[in-house]
């Protein structure tokens, strides 16, 4: 098994376009590290560039201790899984998961043994007969994974392995990956740009923008401590509101403050939401007070329940609902509040209709601020 090392790297292409800057990451062994991010962000050109089927510009790249800058891929040991699958249709599944052992020149014996052992894992060993174009797309991908497998490379590199599958498929085969992982005792390098996938397989999530890591941590430290608004309405679904807000100070307390009584949107409100003394705690916030800022918070720590209502009073604004979307287990409304468009995740048993007027309530404990400016966050 083996760690991957990526130090400064770089990667132009030619006419100057710079797709990866200055990526510096530390896979560990055995870790499952997702890369996410919007298409064009560098997720799959950094991949390749581990693969060896890119180019490195600048920079060093390790697999486990030894520079591979310079080594073909077939040398790296490395395996990786397209998005497209990549099978051969002319052959078999057992000769397409059997290929690469053969040019290998593995004895025959062997190959028979981990491919069999690989389809059991993968539970095609019954379709070792059939030729690709008689596979549904999630055998297709297992069968894929299983030429994969065969290899028993130090790293996995997939490149989305599951975009071509439908909802129900993508969700089983997340779990499978999942389960792949911890069986094979392997690294993962995954990319992805679906937040989903990477929230619910990653160990961690490297989140990427332009060529440049944005964060790298843990998908709950990600979701709870964004660094910037990227990450913050990048990783969610649905994703934060974002209200451009003022912070004021009144009586020692802060308060953030948007809306306006003059507003033709609406009737016109200004609200004034109380930040909690903690969210202050080293003093970050003071030199923001009485300037601009940009106020963040998640669809599901807005609420109509009637209990929050009675429990936050200073934290209610008034809601035009618009839509109203019943998932079964819980309820989106999309509403307008003085021009700013927000999304709240609440109750199944809310009676919210489109059309209507509502009180709603604004967790302030789970208020986020980020400046203006520089969309850097400024406390979580």
């Amino acid at each position: 098994m083996a760690s991957v090392t990526l130090k400064n790297i770089h990667k132009k292409y030619p006419g100057g376009v710079l797709a990866v800057s200055n990526f510096n990451l530390e896979i560990k062994d055995k870790e499952f590290i997702i890369l996410v991010g919007p298409s064009g962000c560098g997720k799959s050109t950094t991949l390749r560039m581990i693969a060896g089927l890119e180019e490195i510009t600048e920079g060093e790249l390790h697999i486990g201790d030894k520079l591979v800058n310079d080594v073909a891929p077939k040398d790296r040991d490395i395996a990786m899984v397209f998005q497209n699958y990549a099978l051969y249709p002319h052959m078999t599944v057992f000769e397409n998961m059997a290929f690469g052992l053969k040019l290998r020149k593995t004895p025959k014996e062997e190959i028979k043994r981990r491919v069999e052992e690989a389809a059991r894992i993968l539970d095609i060993a019954h379709l070792l007969d059939r030729k690709p174009k008689a596979l549904s797309g999630g055998q297709r991908q297992r069968v894929a994974l299983g030429r994969a497998i065969v290899r028993e490379p130090k790293v996995f590199l997939l490149d989305e392995p599951l975009s071509n599958l439908d909802a129900k498929l993508r969700a089983q085969m997340r779990t499978e990956l999942s389960k792949l992982h911890k069986r094979l005792g392997t690294t993962f390098v995954y990319v992805t740009h679906d937040q989903t996938e990477a929230m619910t397989m990653g160990d961690r999530i490297v989140v990427m923008k332009d060529g440049l890591i944005q964060q790298v941590d843990s998908p709950q430290v990600l979701y709870d401590y964004p660094v910037n608004m990227f990450v913050a309405g990048f990783i969610g679904s649905p994703q934060m509101n974002f209200i451009d807000s003022k912070l004021i100070s009144k009586d020692g307390e802060l308060y953030v403050e948007f809306g306006s009584e003059d507003t033709k949107t609406t009737r016109g409100h200004k609200y004034h939401i109380k930040l909690p003394d903690y969210k202050n705690a080293k003093g970050q916030l003071d030199e923001y007070v009485d300037k601009e800022v940009v106020m963040g918070i998640r669809p599901e720590d807005v609420h109509d329940e009637p209990h929050y209502l009675k429990e936050m009073p200073d934290c209610i604004v008034k809601a035009n609902i618009e839509v109203v979307e019943k998932m079964g287990s819980e309820t989106y409304l999309y509403f307008n509040t003085e021009g700013y468009n927000f999304t709240a995740r609440v109750e199944p048993t809310s009676t919210a209709r489109p059309g209507d007027e509502i009180d709603i309530v604004i967790d302030n404990r789970k208020i986020h601020l980020f400046d203006k400016e520089t969309e850097r966050t400024i406390c979580n």
